[in-house]
């Protein structure tokens, strides 16, 4: 299919108005490479490099590999002490876009300001994109409700008419989309396209176990429940027996801790170092103690294919709804 023209088609230089969303100890270079080849344009985490070398090394194999576009997710809280590290290598290789999430990105948007790299930042309601606009943000994902990971608390029908009438960059989708159709539904909404995440868990380049790629399939949308225990913000995950057991709400120790004003600090630092150690060894090995990350989205995945078949496949029924 041709180009499909949009303005995040244009900002970023991509065949197709869909971001590979970053998904923390999922996203790889490969399928940013992957992604880059597909016609469209994949983020991935700095937290999911250990050290700065390795991050600096994944970025030179990407860009070694394909010309295409790449973009970094930074969380930007006080929970991630290695942010000023990060965000030091993402601007001196002037990566294409840095993706904000859990905080305020005003470093992130001060540091780009002179160089080529676009700051999108996550939003999930009207008052907040506000505050990103004013502070020089190149575009928002709009997370809703249907959102993989962090997700919003509004439906995407309701959130980006909101966010068009308080804001005037542009706005990405995050959450909810598995098909050409729900692509051609967001830009009917006002999106200038889309950020996906869950359903490309189960593609040939996604480096996590076997049984995580099964249960993107084998699970549905109805499986997917909210819980505070991995960040201590809402998270999506997987409705497992394990998460059964362990319920989705943090203890009473945990909830007294984040509202403590002077404890708050080291208490959310602990439960994201605590969730995502959780978070890495179901990911990489299956065990009955399984804490998969996912969204809605993996209702449309039938079986573990390459980057670019789930690509053309989105394309291909996007055209359908648009004959």
């Amino acid at each position: 299919m041709e180009r499909i023209e949009t303005e995040l088609t244009k900002m970023l230089g991509i065949k197709y108005p869909i971001i590979m969303a970053p998904m923390f100890l999922v996203s790889n270079s490969a399928m940013l490479i992957a992604a880059a080849k597909a016609g469209i344009t994949g983020a991935v985490p700095a937290l999911n490099y250990r050290t700065d070398i390795e991050f600096r090394k994944a970025m030179d194999e990407i860009r070694s590999a394909t010309d295409g576009v790449f973009g970094v997710n930074l969380v930007v809280n006080k929970s991630n002490i290695r942010l000023k590290e990060q965000l030091k290598t993402c601007v001196e290789y002037e990566v294409d876009y840095i993706i904000t999430s859990l905080g305020s990105p005003q470093k992130v948007i001060e540091a780009c300001k002179n160089i080529k790299t676009k700051v999108f930042c996550d939003v999930t309601e009207e008052n907040y994109a506000k505050k990103v606009e004013q502070l020089g943000a190149d575009a928002v994902i709009a997370v809703n409700a249907e959102a993989g990971g962090h997700a919003g608390k509004i439906s995407s029908d309701e959130l980006i008419p909101l966010l068009k009438k308080k804001v005037s960059i542009p706005i990405i989708s995050a959450g909810g989309v598995g098909t050409g159709e729900g692509l051609k539904e967001k830009i009917d909404f006002g999106a200038c396209g889309i950020s996906m995440g869950s359903p490309f868990i189960a593609t040939e380049e996604a480096d996590v176990s076997k049984e995580y790629k099964q249960a993107i399939i084998d699970f549905g949308a109805d499986d997917i429940v909210m819980t505070t225990k991995i960040s201590g913000s809402p998270c999506t995950v997987i409705n497992t027996p394990y998460v059964q057991e362990i319920g989705t709400k943090q203890n009473w120790l945990e909830s007294f801790l984040n509202k403590n004003k002077r404890l708050k600090k080291y208490a959310k630092m602990l439960t994201f170092y605590k969730g995502m150690k959780s978070l890495e060894k179901a990911a990489f090995g299956a065990t009955y103690k399984t804490l998969w990350c996912a969204g809605p989205s993996i209702e449309h995945v039938k079986s573990i294919q390459p980057v670019k078949d789930i690509v053309e496949n989105l394309v291909k029924e996007y055209a359908e709804t648009t004959a």
